[in-house]
């Protein structure tokens, strides 16, 4: 068996002879034979075939190297090929003669970890041409896989099958469909699945467009989330209130203020109405990057449309106006959270007590203190904070 050193100077030695490798046998097989050189047994022979080789000019790729290493690479990615093929004829005859979800997914499991496209492309070709549709559980491990080798076009063709069972489709099968696109900046095929999409006489368009939107979000693909939404808003496909928040919810992620402030009034010119979810994450973001002085405005719409602000936005305005030592804003807002009934934690009131001290304004800062002692059996704790109480734009919401 050899040894590391030898390992390491036979794979060296596999690299430095790459370009001469592909000149002769093409990428994909110089791109297999180099993987397996780090296969420990493999590396024997293929160290027998590397002694004693020159390492030449491009022109000059020594014959019997070129031969020997064409064969074993040939003859390794057919033995894969054919039993990828085997593994295809397999699903096929299980899907003939068994109506058990359960056998069918472990067989086309088993092919996806062939990770031949081919044999996936040749399955799908068969079950159109019969037309036979796979379940909602077997499509989603068919597109796990497309996905995570970036075949596009494949990878919409299996999504496309699953939109079938939309109302099934989780937050991971958008996702996976946003991970075949990692690879590239070219929105030409996303468009026109989605204008597909759009034309078509699915129900429940604008809400599919939607989930794709926050998927790509999600895989932190922000220009292809906002190349769909700019179709959407040209097309008969209108955005709806799920679509602004969702894009309100990206562009302040994403840092971009007056982009979200744009959309935001866009929003308004298009008669669509925002709700607490948009302001709530209007605020938030607004808080994170410093513009406390926009909160003010924002604030007094919702006062004037009757809405309440989650628990979260008024911790994080009351932080921010306490900690640029507006605690006069800062109280107000705390007087108006409990008129509305929203249940304070203890957060905020050591918060509060806190900046109140800072100021210089230690008898109102005892007061609080007094108070929060005789609330505290009503107070929201650690126990409430947890991710899963969170009010937040999830993907839930999207339903």
């Amino acid at each position: 068996m050899p040894t590391s050193s030898k390992l390491f100077h036979t794979t060296k030695t596999l690299y430095t002879l790459r370009p001469y490798l592909t000149a002769a046998i093409g990428s994909h097989h110089t791109n297999y034979f180099v993987r397996l050189a780090h296969h420990r047994y493999y590396s024997i022979y293929i160290a027998s075939l590397l002694s004693g080789v020159q390492i030449l000019p491009l022109f000059a790729v020594p014959g019997s190297f070129d031969g020997s290493v064409k064969s074993i690479v040939t003859q390794s990615y057919s033995d894969k090929a054919d039993a990828a093929d085997e593994i295809v004829e397999q699903v096929i005859s299980t899907i003939e003669s068994t109506s058990s979800n359960k056998e069918i997914c472990n067989e086309i499991g088993r092919l996806c970890k062939s990770e031949s496209v081919s044999a996936i492309t040749k399955l799908l070709q068969h079950l159109h041409n019969k037309q036979v549709v796979l379940s909602f559980n077997a499509l989603d491990i068919l597109l796990s896989a497309t996905s995570k080798q970036n075949d596009i076009e494949l990878s919409l063709q299996v999504f496309q099958d699953l939109l079938v069972f939309s109302d099934c489709l989780s937050s991971k099968s958008y996702g996976n469909l946003a991970r075949a696109f990692a690879n590239t900046d070219d929105c030409e095929l996303l468009l026109k699945f989605v204008r597909d999409i759009s034309d078509g006489t699915l129900h429940h368009k604008v809400l599919i467009l939607n989930r794709i939107i926050y998927g790509f979000a999600e895989a932190r693909q922000i220009e292809k989330a906002l190349t769909i939404y700019g179709y959407m808003k040209d097309s008969t496909c209108k955005p709806d209130l799920i679509t602004y928040n969702t894009i309100i919810w990206i562009l302040g992620r994403a840092g971009k203020l007056d982009d979200m402030l744009l959309e935001f009034a866009s929003m308004k010119e298009a008669d669509v109405v925002p709700d607490i979810v948009t302001y709530n994450t209007l605020l938030n973001k607004l808080i994170k990057f410093g513009r406390i002085d926009l909160c003010v405005v924002y604030m007094r719409e919702v006062d004037e449309k009757g809405l309440i602000l989650d628990l979260r936005t008024y911790t994080a305005l009351i932080e921010s106006f306490g900690r640029s030592g507006q605690t006069d804003q800062a109280m107000k807002l705390f007087d108006s959270m409990k008129h509305r009934n929203v249940r304070p934690s203890i957060y905020i009131y050591r918060s509060l007590i806190n900046n109140l001290k800072k100021m210089g304004k230690l008898k109102a800062a005892a007061s609080l203190f007094s108070e929060m002692n005789d609330s505290l059996p009503n107070l929201i704790g650690p126990k409430d904070f947890k991710r899963k109480n969170r009010r937040n734009i999830r993907f839930n919401s999207h339903r």
